[in-house]
């Protein structure tokens, strides 16, 4: 499930921290938005620092001079005024440096802090069940208080104090000093990562409402999987079954594994499709009025065939939207020009290149066919190329679903229910009871509109929001097992906020190490509803389950890459083209890593997931999450596992592989997980 990771656009957006420095030499000029800063200027601004200071570090004080210099804009101010500026606020003593670090932090901690409050508050109506969002809604939820932050701290000259004062670092450097720096040199390079670009309000605005449309737009996508029929008019579903688009679908194939319900599963593979080709009538879009043939596309009103309009594209749209919204931000990005390489390289800190490798020699394992034959065994049939989803090797698919449903009914029949639940769930793994309690009054449960999410607070006092679904007669258990994942980030979300050293420092190096402990308290799901899996074969069976999902996102995460590419190198392109090359590109991909295993080509099924639509290139973080909690499982295995969550997760925001590094003795690596798969066939085979 998404998680919502918000530092109020501010680091989440808009900072990064480059592999590439901007220097003046004496000869060169800076040009920003008509302002002109020589080398000269910078050579009077250090002697300046020089002369006040004989003692300072001029090393540090040349990079800053260069930092302030690279964003100093016309309307900041003359020549004379910049160097004036850097003479009087540059910090030679370290222990002042200190001081002015630990109020800096506590000034943006009240800041991030009540701005992420605020746009939790806006976004209830769109995110919490309840009435219909109204327009009031929509343009609240789509009003970022935070928008101009930057450009305000600009404005008043606080971003230039800390590039003046705290250096930026690139990704390379920050790999070199991994053994050498502290936690505050961590720290300190935090908070120079935050105004490493200067994005105008007004296109963080334009970004926030954008965003806010798409995520609006995938919350209200359901099918109605009731009003589904085949050419005899027979339906398959239950007359109550709304899905949200892709994550309820897909999570609809995967229940039926269990009862092996085949007419079912093609059923809403029909339906996916016509949602990636946008041959969908518009007609059945969150609606329960009519009877859908998706087999034949024919729309029905009373058992007569009625006329239809097709969605226009509107999926693309809004992808479309979002690009053009990133895009605008590119050239106040000096660091990373596009959008791509400001997720990847700064916000990631994992190069987008190096990421496709590491998928692309996944999915290309000799492992995956000998997986694929397996699961083809077990279902006594070829594969469907929706058996990307299969879900057979879990503990749970042997489990009647309604069984499970009934039992989570029980349990969490309102909001309340699951939150009083929440510390016994963690003392069930391993958590004392005041450290539970302690933990789970700082995470807040609302009912969800949407598929679910957790929203992390930024500032201590307020507390972690929990949303899934929670229908009138209680929690199914597809919301309980969405509610476990968004807890795992819940708890991960607190763990680094309340008990980290630096508040810059908290939080996780990206997304992927917070869906790694969703996924883990994840697959937990079973053992807390007391449900005990004694097969010997678990362990093993686990292992198949993580290596299949994971090839599985990969190649959609590969679409998504892919897709950008295509957009930067078409940004003229309108939704109909973009539909196309989407699909071409989900083909393709298909074709290359999908194919030779499934026997079938030219699938366009990559191109499904809703995370494409309103979360921009955010995939990725789902496959490494896979490797990282995988690899995070090794090594719990003999360890307990409460008390090392609390110390792995208290280790903040460093570097992604020093984070692994210090975690779990070693950088990510899907060899692991390949390994372990290999080793589960060849358990099969002689049990």
């Amino acid at each position: 499930m998404k998680n919502v990771i918000v530092l109020c656009a501010l680091i989440a957006i808009l900072s990064s921290c480059g592999d590439k420095k901007h220097e003046c030499d004496s000869k060169e000029k800076c040009h920003h938005s008509g302002s002109v800063l020589t080398g000269d200027h910078i050579k009077a601004a250090l002697d300046s620092i020089k002369k006040a200071f004989p003692a300072a570090d001029m090393q540090r004080a040349e990079k800053g001079v260069k930092q302030v210099a690279a964003l100093w804009f016309a309307e900041d101010g003359t020549e004379a005024d910049f160097i004036t500026f850097c003479k009087e606020n540059f910090i030679a003593d370290e222990t002042m440096r200190e001081a002015a670090f630990k109020q800096i932090s506590t000034h943006l901690e009240t800041l991030l802090g009540y701005g992420n409050k605020m746009m939790v508050t806006m976004l209830l109506p769109i995110h919490v069940s309840g009435p219909e969002p109204l327009a009031a809604d929509l343009m609240f939820g789509g009003f970022n208080p935070m928008s101009h932050l930057t450009e305000d701290m600009f404005s008043n000259k606080i971003a230039f104090y800390v590039l003046l004062n705290y250096p930026v670092y690139t990704l390379s450097e920050k790999m070199a000093a991994e053994t050498s720096w502290s936690r505050k040199d961590w720290a300190y390079a935090r908070l120079a990562d935050m105004f490493s670009a200067r994005i105008p309000g007004e296109l963080n605005r334009k970004y926030n409402e954008t965003a806010t449309k798409a995520d609006n737009y995938i919350s209200n996508y359901n099918i109605y999987l009731g009003n589904l029929v085949d050419k005899d008019q027979k339906t398959f579903f239950a007359s109550d079954i709304v899905r949200i688009t892709h994550w309820g679908l897909r999570d609809e194939i995967k229940s039926n594994y269990a009862g092996n319900a085949l007419d079912k599963q093609k059923m809403i593979y029909e339906v996916m499709k016509h949602i990636i080709y946008q041959t969908i009538p518009g007609e059945v879009i969150n609606s329960g009025d009519y009877q859908w043939n998706p087999y034949e596309n024919k729309l029905y009103k009373e058992g007569k065939e009625v006329k239809y309009t097709p969605e226009p594209d509107t999926r693309y749209l809004q992808m479309l939207n979002l690009f053009r919204a990133l895009k605008e931000m590119d050239p106040y990005n000096p660091n990373y020009p596009d959008y791509i390489s400001r997720k990847f390289d700064g916000e990631m800190e994992m190069s987008q290149k190096d990421v496709e490798k590491l998928f692309v020699e996944y999915i290309s394992s000799p492992v995956v066919k000998d997986v694929a034959a397996l699961i083809s065994q077990r279902l006594g049939r070829p594969l469907e190329p929706f058996d990307i989803w299969y879900d057979g090797f879990k503990a749970r698919s042997s489990v009647n679903e309604e069984d499970l449903n009934a039992k989570t009914r029980k349990l969490y029949p309102n909001p309340a229910a699951f939150q009083a639940a929440l510390p016994g769930l963690l003392v069930k793994m391993g958590w004392t009871k005041e450290r539970a309690a302690e933990i789970c009054s700082k995470v807040t449960v609302d009912p969800s509109r949407g598929a679910g999410h957790a929203w992390g607070s930024e500032m201590h006092g307020d507390n972690a929001r929990l949303r899934t679904r929670i229908a009138e007669n209680g929690m199914d258990y597809k919301g309980y097992n969405i509610a476990i994942h968004e807890f795992g980030h819940n708890v991960e979300q607190t763990i680094s906020l309340y008990n980290m050293d630096y508040y810059l420092l908290h939080g996780v190096p990206n997304t992927s190490f917070t869906e790694a402990l969703a996924f883990a308290f994840q697959k937990r799901d079973l053992e807390l509803l007391d449900i005990k899996n004694n097969d010997a074969m678990a362990e093993h069976m686990e292992a198949l389950d993580n290596f299949w999902a994971t090839y599985e996102i990969m190649g959609v995460s590969l679409v998504d890459m892919k897709v950008w590419q295509w957009m930067y190198a078409n940004p003229d392109a309108n939704e109909k083209q973009l539909k196309e090359a989407v699909i071409k590109i989900a083909k393709e991909v298909w074709n290359s890593y999908y194919a030779p295993v499934f026997g079938k080509n030219d699938e366009p099924i990559l191109a499904i997931y809703s995370h494409m639509i309103d979360n921009p290139l955010y995939l990725s973080a789902y496959p490494i999450g896979h490797v990282i909690e995988f690899q995070l499982a090794g090594h719990l295995k003999d360890k307990k596992f409460s008390d090392e969550v609390e110390r792995i997760y208290k280790l903040g925001r460093l570097c992604p592989q020093v984070w692994m590094k210090q975690a779990v003795g070693s950088e990510i690596s899907t060899k692991p997980m390949s390994d372990a798969a290999a080793r589960a066939l060849e358990a099969l085979k002689t049990k």
